[in-house]
């Protein structure tokens, strides 16, 4: 019960009293021979009364609830037939009988306390006119309105209580899958920068080391270069480890610009192992958001990785083009090329991440992948990524020397 149903309910129960009393009390004042026992009739209408905020049964059942209300309504009548003034305490009954019953039953029991409250009345008077019937019958139809207007505010207080614990609910809900939707994410976007940094950086250790192994104890001055660029290799890797910890952007976009850092991949690539990566810049340089170029770095990291391990290949060519409103990167290799069609999903334990992570990266900005090889024909490897001068670029730097010749477009084209 809340403090302001509380309140109410005392008021009425105030209101019973106080109107048994007066109808008690102008008995006595007016020196009627009955007196003694309209004072009885209006204790036990009292004591009746009393009886039903104290007995959980009222409040719980509608049968019990009836039953009191009758019994209060009988010495009620007892007391309306010995003083005329007890047609007061017909008030709050009518919101007795239409809180506590029905909708149906209670309208009935209103109307049938007005009217025995208007004929008590009337016999008291000796007469009935309309006026006699004016009150009661007011006091009814006000009951009525109140007391049903108070209930189809409350269904419809307890409709919105019940709506709001459903967006709360909800709002719960949405928040949980949020946060499950950004953890998978992210485990996805680790996976992707573990297989185009961390992954590609061991394979190279891997290889150079095999190198070294093959070279000795022939060629030990070949096995200590192999050793050496494995353990810069390794440095490199650490720094990108450490990278990861802080969550910041590739070390090999520090104070220099994507071509720049796409450029020393091709020298570290082509001094580490035994294919020949050459870089070339077309098109004027503008800043890039720095998504675009995390992501054009991994990709052409992953996509040289891959003509290392796979490609046997001889000679890989990237480009990068400014093309205005995009921006596009082009790996070509001579290697034996494979059918894009038949290539496999995902397999973490055999190191397949590299398709599936570009066209990730690719598709979370709005741009294309496409890949052009066959078997013994080589393989092509374009991305063309979105440029939104709305988004928050990084910091220019100023480009290195390149190749700006001008080459071929489509990357099939481009393949040698």
């Amino acid at each position: 019960m809340t403090p302001i149903t509380r309140a109410s309910a005392w008021c009425l129960h105030l209101l019973v009293v106080g109107l048994l009393a007066l109808a008690a009390g102008r008995a006595v004042a007016d020196g009627r021979p009955d007196a003694g026992w309209a004072i009885a009739a209006a204790a036990a209408c009292g004591l009746v009364y009393a009886v039903g905020p104290v007995l959980p049964t009222v409040r719980r059942s509608r049968r019990a609830a009836a039953l009191w209300l009758a019994a209060v309504g009988a010495v009620w009548l007892v007391l309306l037939a010995l003083s005329g003034d007890a047609v007061w305490v017909a008030f709050p009954l009518y919101f007795l009988q239409l809180h506590l019953l029905p909708r149906c039953a209670g309208l009935a029991a209103v109307v049938a306390t007005a009217v025995a409250a208007i004929a008590g009345y009337a016999a008291h008077q000796g007469t009935f006119d309309v006026a006699m019937a004016i009150g009661p019958g007011l006091g009814a139809a006000v009951a009525v309105a109140v007391v049903w207007g108070y209930q189809a505010l409350y269904r419809e207080s307890d409709q919105r209580r019940r709506l709001i614990e459903e967006l709360t609910a909800t709002r719960s809900d949405l928040a949980a899958a949020q946060h499950t939707a950004g953890v998978l994410a992210e485990r996805e976007r680790l996976a992707r920068e573990i297989h185009d940094t961390l992954a590609q950086g061991l394979s190279s250790i891997q290889l150079l080391l095999r190198a070294a192994e093959r070279a000795l104890p022939a060629a030990p001055d070949n096995a200590a270069r192999y050793v050496d660029q494995a353990r810069q290799a390794a440095v490199d890797n650490l720094a990108e480890a450490r990278r990861f910890v802080v969550a910041l952007a590739p070390p090999a976009l520090e104070g220099t610009t994507l071509a720049g850092a796409l450029e020393r991949l091709c020298i570290t690539t082509s001094t580490r192992h035994q294919v020949t990566a050459r870089f070339r810049l077309t098109g004027e340089p503008v800043p890039l958001p720095t998504a675009h170029e995390v992501a054009l770095l991994r990709i052409a990291q992953s996509a040289l990785a891959n003509t290392v391990r796979h490609a046997e290949a001889r000679t890989a060519d990237l480009t990068l083009r400014y093309l205005g409103d995009h921006v596009a990167v082009e790996i070509v290799d001579d290697g034996r090329g494979f059918d894009p069609d038949r290539v496999l999903d995902p397999d973490p334990e055999a190191g397949g991440f590299g398709l599936a992570a570009m066209r990730a990266r690719v598709d979370a900005l709005g741009g294309t992948l496409t890949i052009d090889s066959a078997p013994g024909d080589g393989t092509a490897l374009a991305v063309r990524l979105p440029l939104d001068h709305d988004q928050p670029l990084s910091a220019p730097a100023p480009a290195p020397a390149t190749d700006a010749a001008p080459a071929p477009d489509p990357a099939r084209e481009a393949r040698p």
